[in-house]
């Protein structure tokens, strides 16, 4: 089924609701989230999303997060994705500050957030084909690397403090 999203105008009002599939056609904007899950020990944890993402597949990721659906609250929609995403549920969530994304693929303002888990994390098999711990210095090399394709989203919005944290 495709589900409904919503769509919001530059002042981050929503102004109505479409199916996912048309929001992702026409490069609506809509509002998303996002969730740097790091462990005990300051590690990030990476993954690599499966080839089957309707933007960016096979790109690595250091948030989990998604879209928030039509109707949806986006702190409800930042903890449903972390347990879809990765099966972490019951943390603390701590707030980052939002931010605006565009590009020729995707529109969004973003609700950002990070915590700590220090118990197994658990893929959902559509979405994350890979995943592993980083310290943050290693998470910086890859994402300087050209062979690790990451998300431009998630360099754009939370890079900065990825990096801050070396």
């Amino acid at each position: 089924m495709d589900e409904l999203v919503a769509i919001l105008d530059d002042d981050n009002q929503v102004t109505g609701a479409v199916p996912r599939s048309v929001m992702r056609r026409d490069n609506l904007r809509h509002s998303a989230t996002g969730v740097v899950v790091r462990n005990p020990a300051g590690d990030i944890y990476v993954h690599r999303r499966t080839p089957i993402k309707d933007v960016y597949p096979s790109h690595y990721d250091f948030s989990a997060g998604g879209v928030v659906a039509a109707g949806e609250d986006p702190f409800h929609a930042v903890v449903r994705e972390l347990e879809e995403e990765l099966g972490i549920s019951g943390v603390e969530l701590t707030r980052l500050p939002e931010g605006d994304y565009a590009d020729d693929h995707t529109r969004y303002h973003a609700y950002l957030y990070t915590c700590v888990w220090d118990g197994p994390v658990r893929h959902q098999p559509e979405e994350v084909e890979w995943g592993a711990w980083m310290s943050p210095a290693e998470l910086v090399a890859k994402l300087d690397d050209p062979s690790w394709p990451f998300m431009p989203d998630a360099v754009g919005l939370l890079g900065a403090y990825v990096r801050s944290l070396v």
